[in-house]
């Protein structure tokens, strides 16, 4: 039996987390399940997974989880402390959910006190790459990517080596807008962003994923979770997420990862690791499928991916600058301030003005944090200029 944190549970990620742990209680025991605004998700989540402690990172709300907990023996907590109080405690696997740049510091507490680190938070590779890789070695925690896409690429690296490979191949969607025109993007609404046509997911990643955003935040994790060079990782668009990600070796072979929409698969393989047990996933029948399409990314349209090669070029303190500027856009976009279109244009100004710090390492969570806030008033002064 496994115990297990589930950090972000009442969220996308960890509540399909809750759907394996549900299918399979007996090898898991569930030390903490954590949440935010979702007070009644968050109680019957860890109700229902029998979970030791529950935790809101709203201090407002905790007398609102003690009564939908009482007389369950679950132990309510609230506020950011308890949050990463509980990250330190040790479990076998600490599931990392938390949406955003807030989740960097969640794993990295968790990192340095627990056996695993599932990862599905992105910020914390992109804004803090190396600093998290260092702290679970330091601690001898291993590191388990949870988006489909990275989960591909570790199987198919799995007994290779790296010195073997000649390029990483992550496949796109392409969302919502894949053959909509730029005056069709340019007048697009947050619903429209949202609405993805292969994965259920939440508003923020549905809109980074209609962007090419969340796909350009996974090559930047791609070159920091496997130390590969950046102008050896690729992107191409794939309409059906059959194939989630590819590594091509330097005999010419190219291995696949294949599987359903289904973020079961990755998490999965992370929860189980190094075993492979059923966690719920549709077999494909390829008997049904009629065709897997590829094509190159239009940059005219999608300048995500382009923005995050000139970021991983600077290093140091331009992964969280290009996060930071993408998240304060996207709030920008969901207060309909500016356009969608727009986002991918701040987003670039902002990393293109990181170049005057010079090589400023992002080696502490001080340094990470200024870069955030930094980025964030940037952004925030380029609207205001545009009045």
């Amino acid at each position: 039996m496994r115990r297990i944190s589930i950090f972000g549970a009442t969220g996308s990620v960890g509540q399909n987390t809750v759907s394996i742990v549900k299918r399979n209680p007996s090898a898991f025991d569930v030390h903490a399940v954590t949440g935010a605004l979702n007070i009644e998700l968050l109680a019957q989540t860890a109700k229902d997974i029998n979970a030791k402690i529950a935790v809101t990172s709203e201090s407002n709300l905790l007398n609102h989880l003690k009564e939908r907990l009482k007389g369950t023996g679950i132990s309510a907590k609230s506020g950011r402390h308890s949050m990463l109080e509980v990250a330190a405690n040790p479990v076998d696997v600490s599931m990392s959910a938390v949406v955003g740049f807030a989740g960097l510091e969640l794993s990295l507490e968790m990192a340095k006190h627990g056996q695993t680190l599932a990862l599905a938070n992105k910020e914390s590779l992109v804004c803090g790459g190396a600093l998290l890789r260092e702290t679970c070695d330091r601690a001898g925690t291993k590191l388990f990517p949870v988006d489909s896409e990275h989960s591909a690429i570790f199987q198919a690296l799995n007994g290779e080596k790296l010195s073997d490979v000649e390029r990483i191949i992550l496949t796109a969607s392409g969302g919502p807008f894949l053959h909509s025109s730029l005056a069709e993007m340019s007048d697009a609404t947050p619903k429209q962003a949202a609405d993805h046509p292969n994965w259920s997911m939440g508003k923020r990643i549905s809109i980074d994923s209609a962007s090419m955003f969340n796909k350009a935040m996974e090559v930047i994790e791609t070159k920091e979770l496997f130390n590969i060079p950046s102008d050896k990782i690729e992107v191409i668009i794939h309409p059906q997420s059959i194939v989630h990600s590819m590594v091509g070796y330097k005999d010419g072979a190219i291995i696949a990862q294949m599987g359903p929409a289904d973020m079961c698969g990755a998490i999965g393989y992370a929860l189980y690791w190094p075993n492979r047990t059923d966690a719920g996933v549709e077999r494909l029948d390829f008997a049904t499928l009629s065709n897997l399409e590829f094509s190159a990314v239009d940059n005219s349209r999608f300048p995500a991916i382009s923005i995050a090669h000139s970021a991983m070029k600077q290093g140091g303190i331009a992964g969280a600058v290009f996060n930071a500027a993408k998240e304060q856009s996207l709030d920008l976009f969901l207060e309909n301030k500016i356009k969608f279109l727009d986002m991918a244009d701040m987003v670039a100004k902002t990393v293109q003005a990181t170049a005057a710090f010079g090589n400023c390492e992002a080696s502490s969570m001080d340094k990470i944090s200024k870069a955030d806030k930094w980025s964030r008033d940037f952004v925030l002064n380029l609207v205001e200029m545009s009045k």
